[in-house]
């Protein structure tokens, strides 16, 4: 998708205003479905840092994370311009990858179809 859809993007506004992680969301990017829950972006930098740091091959780069980009919520009339996932799976048939979530950035331009809500598979 080249222009991002617009309650797609409200959904964003509104988890970077409310600094909130409750919202679940499933994704369809280039054909991968991704499912988890968004969070804002600052808490998504911290938190992918601290996982950067508590690796010994890929502690500098945590800096990265931290240095740059929004700590607060988007000033006044900026649109988000990324999709933060955390505890989020690639749903690949029957499994989720990785079974414990991982950390997703997602541009909304690259957003074919969604649905609010995650999904998750059960063996019974």
């Amino acid at each position: 998708m080249s222009i991002p859809d617009d309650l797609l993007v409200d959904i964003a506004s509104m988890v970077e205003a409310e600094q909130t992680n409750q919202m679940s969301l499933t994704v369809v990017v280039h054909g991968a479905v991704i499912t988890g829950r968004l969070a804002p972006e600052g808490v998504w930098r911290r938190r992918v840092a601290e996982v950067l740091r508590d690796s010994a091959r890929l502690g500098p780069f945590a800096d990265i994370f931290e240095s740059r980009g929004p700590s607060a919520p988007a000033a006044a009339g900026a649109s988000p311009t990324h999709l933060h996932f955390h505890v989020a799976r690639i749903l690949q048939g029957t499994l989720g990858i990785p079974e414990t979530g991982g950390m997703y950035r997602i541009a909304l331009q690259d957003v074919s179809a969604w649905t609010v809500g995650d999904f998750s598979y059960s063996d019974s």
